[in-house]
């Protein structure tokens, strides 16, 4: 049996069955997914504006020489479409992971497509996950097809924007997927009651659904194709085992051990639910913020993330408004890195908790982008003298230290001297704001300015 890497929570590598196989080797065995996977354009349920008279894939299967990247959630027809692609053009299908594949099986397989082409085949090389690879490995592709070696076909769950090297995404199209509505996963359910390679296959029976059966196994999908199959084959399953073809909701909830969560931790929901987590942070709603710590968990995020995540809102959202959350932040990401799940869950609500109630400011980062946007700028001048190194013999000579003040010597341990270049003595960038200790903070600054003499900014 083919082997895939998984890498649980903390990063530790083990192996496990692949979690499927090609459509080449779907026999009466193969999951229903596998079984009933499209053989022509004409069967693949939605993405119609992918497969329509005149679309990109079908310029491809007519032979248009192009390479795509295939974007969307998992579940959606991204391997069924480059495997219709091979079949139809009478290509080798050659398909590998980016979670096993290293340079060295891209390279075995560019040189298997290089024998082919030699005896006048053309090699569709599917990459799954290709966000997966690094930027050597997604540099082997390049000439490969820039000198159309192979048509390649990669899939990815997350935008190829921020993981795809630009010189491959600029040679290739990009397609996106969208989820299957619910008109699309019922008929994804109907031909698997039906067809020939359907659930009769394996078992020889005819099974039938009641409407409530029909709607949950759409609402379980939420939009995932492979998904809905694989809880309809489990469901047929456990009917039969109950000597009954009538998949009634009592069935198919023994068969479902729990609802699947929205959520997908290698994919674009990903992004989406650590986006709503930290805004209903940033947004002092502690309910909300527990709700998506909740996904996260639920959907085997990796708890590391989690709270870099709130270390860094920790000086983002709250910063000096409640300076103290940074080192809770800190101690809750080094006990989950010493406790794991799940009992890090425990700490994690803890740490979100405490973001979620501290008063917030965004002071800090205006703060330093401020400062960075006016060094980008040109801005900032020679250092003045007296703050210049004075720890070598020839400084006095050039000024360098002379009549600088040591503020330990002043009241308030603050002197009066200039600390700025020249072009930015009017420069402002720490603002703070009148929430938690900020409050405090502002008095005490405002004291500050006045001795240095830079009231109000001035």
């Amino acid at each position: 049996m083919s082997k895939s890497m998984i890498e649980d929570l903390f990063g530790n590598i083990t192996t496990g069955p692949a979690p499927r196989g090609s459509l080449s080797e779907a026999g009466d065995h193969s999951p229903l997914a596998v079984r009933l996977r499209p053989r022509s354009l004409d069967e693949i349920i939605g993405q119609d504006h992918l497969t329509g008279p005149g679309s990109p894939l079908r310029r491809l299967v007519e032979g248009q020489p192009m390479s795509v990247f295939l974007w969307g959630p998992p579940g959606v027809g991204k391997t069924t479409i480059a495997s219709v692609v091979s079949q139809v053009t009478g290509s080798l299908f050659v398909e590998l992971s980016a979670v096993t594949a290293g340079v060295k099986e891209v390279r075995a397989a560019l040189d298997t497509a290089r024998g082919e082409l030699a005896r006048g085949r053309k090699t569709v090389l599917f990459i799954d996950e290709v966000h997966r690879f690094s930027k050597t490995q997604q540099d082997v592709l390049l000439p490969a097809v820039e000198n159309r070696l192979v048509t390649l076909i990669a899939a990815t769950t997350e935008n190829p924007s921020f993981s795809v090297i630009a010189p491959l995404l600029s040679r290739s199209l990009l397609l996106t997927l969208q989820p299957l509505d619910s008109s699309e996963l019922g008929k994804l359910i109907d031909r698997a009651l039906v067809d020939e390679r359907g659930l009769r296959t394996v078992q020889g029976l005819s099974y039938t659904l009641d409407d409530e059966v029909r709607q949950s196994l759409i609402q379980l999908g939420g939009g995932d194709g492979r998904r809905v199959l694989t809880y309809l084959e489990e469901a047929a399953a456990t009917a039969q085992a109950q000597g009954q073809t009538l998949i009634t909701p009592e069935i198919l909830a023994s068969a479902v051990d729990r609802a699947v969560v929205r959520y997908d931790a290698d994919g674009d929901m990903h992004f989406d639910v650590i986006s709503a987590f930290i805004k209903s942070i940033r947004g002092s709603d502690v309910q909300a913020s527990l709700h998506y710590l909740a996904r996260m968990i639920s959907a085997g995020e990796d708890p590391r993330f989690i709270a870099r995540r709130l270390m860094i809102l920790a000086s983002e959202d709250i910063g000096m408004a409640s300076p103290q959350t940074l080192n809770l932040c800190v101690a809750v990401a080094q006990a989950v890195q010493l406790i794991g799940m799940p009992e890090g869950r425990i700490i994690l609500a803890h740490g979100v908790i405490a973001c979620a109630t501290a008063p917030k400011s965004n002071a800090v980062i205006t703060a330093i982008d401020s400062a960075l946007g006016d060094v980008r700028a040109g801005k900032g001048g020679p250092v003045p003298l007296h703050l210049r190194d004075a720890h070598y013999s020839s400084a006095e000579a050039y000024g360098h230290g002379v009549d600088y003040l040591y503020a330990h010597d002043y009241p308030h341990g603050v002197a009066q001297q200039t600390y700025l270049p020249d072009d930015l003595l009017s420069a402002l960038y720490y603002q703070p704001t009148d929430h938690g200790q900020e409050v405090q903070i502002a008095q005490r600054l405002e004291v500050i300015e006045d001795i240095l003499g830079r009231v109000s900014g001035q």
